[in-house]
């Protein structure tokens, strides 16, 4: 096993959740401490309290990986008699880093509205509400007739030109290149200062955007020309569409009241809150972790019969009830699958990387509210 530091984990986990996944005005990242140093458990939570930083210290974790942001507005002093800044002082002191992934762990697919649609047990999930995508290039490149097919090929097993369930797409036209060799060069075909006209074709493919560097470094190596003529272009096109929320069908159709049996049961909370007709047939749900008030027309336009989701506001709800949107409001905690979900999930990762690390789920209960 491979001793590792918090640079590596975290570098690990961004390619699951990278920041650009994030809402702007969202500070995901480090917030306390550093990841420059050997790292050998991570505690796993939804929030960071001062109970949470002494269970950390109390199991040997010196990094927390957490949902919410402690610091999540600029703080211009730091004060060390408040809770916060207790907070902040103890990690420190502790050399315990913390570190937040907030809507980039929403929006990541496995992450929080994915495993709350798991546990919802719906099927045939979509994104509810698109906030990123990855832009879509074409690559157009000239080639001597000859050489075209072994482009093409190496194009392919880089990853250009896949479509849907198709691969290995492209299109070709013909025609003549036309150059002038000069002095210091060295052609592949044609002389020094002599013009030369070659029978070319004009391959096109496509791809996404971080497949970019790697198509173009494999067409760099098969392409027999000193210096190949080609372009990138950006497409309308739009691939790997992701965003908020999850809208999935039910098994079997239910009662709204049945269904908010069903949502206590498997989101594991004692009461929820229910807009709309208690008989009205629910098959197709919206759900969105955290708080998800100015999401119910997404919701609508997915065509959901009820949307589950936390912090609903008097006024909001009474928008719903207007559109015939039911709505089951379980808690903001809901959330609170991510820490098995992203202990389980990092575990076998850095397993995979043989990295010698444990993922620990905090047993700390965050929940402010109690029910009566």
């Amino acid at each position: 096993m491979k001793k590792v530091n918090g640079h590596e984990i975290i570098t690990l986990f961004e390619q699951w959740a990278p920041k650009r996944y994030a809402e702007d005005w969202d500070p995901v990242g480090l917030h306390i401490g550093q990841l420059n140093r050997p790292v050998k458990k991570v505690l796993v939570t939804l929030d960071v309290n001062e109970a949470v930083v002494s269970e950390a210290i109390e199991k040997g974790a010196n990094l927390i990986i957490a949902h919410h942001p402690p610091i999540f507005k600029p703080m211009k002093f730091l004060w060390t008699d408040t809770p916060q800044g207790r907070l902040i002082e103890k990690c420190i002191k502790n050399d315990i880093a913390v570190y937040a992934a907030h809507t980039n762990l929403d929006v990541a697919p496995g992450g929080v509205n994915d495993l709350l649609a798991a546990r919802l047990e719906l099927e045939n999930t979509i994104v509810m509400e698109p906030t990123i995508h990855d832009p879509l290039y074409k690559l157009a490149v000239f080639c001597p007739v000859d050489h075209a097919d072994r482009l093409r090929d190496a194009l392919a097993k880089a990853g250009a030109g896949a479509i849907g369930d198709y691969a290995g797409c492209s299109f070709t036209t013909t025609g003549t290149g036309r150059f002038v060799p000069a002095e210091g060069a060295n052609p592949f075909i044609g002389e020094i200062g002599k013009l030369e006209e070659v029978a070319e074709e004009r391959i096109e493919v496509v791809m996404p955007g971080t497949l970019r560097t790697k198509v173009l470094k494999a067409m760099l190596a098969v392409h027999p020309y000193e210096e190949p003529a080609y372009d990138f272009f950006v497409l309308d096109q739009r691939t790997n569409e992701l965003g908020l929320g999850r809208v999935g069908e039910l098994q079997e159709s239910m009662s709204l009241a049945q269904f908010a049996e069903h949502v206590k049961r498997t989101l594991d909370v004692p009461s929820v809150r229910i807009v709309g007709d208690m008989e009205k047939p629910i098959r197709k749900v919206a759900v969105l972790g955290g708080s998800g008030p100015k999401y119910i027309n997404s919701a609508k336009r997915r065509g959901a019969d009820v949307f589950v989701t936390g912090d609903m506001d008097f006024h909001t709800a009474q928008d719903a009830e207007n559109i015939d949107l039911a709505i089951v409001d379980p808690g903001h905690h809901v959330e609170k699958v991510m820490i098995t979900g992203v202990a389980d999930y990092m575990q076998k990762l850095c397993a995979d990387k043989k990295f010698d690390v444990t993922f620990i789920p905090s047993d700390i209960q965050t929940e402010p509210f109690r029910f009566v």
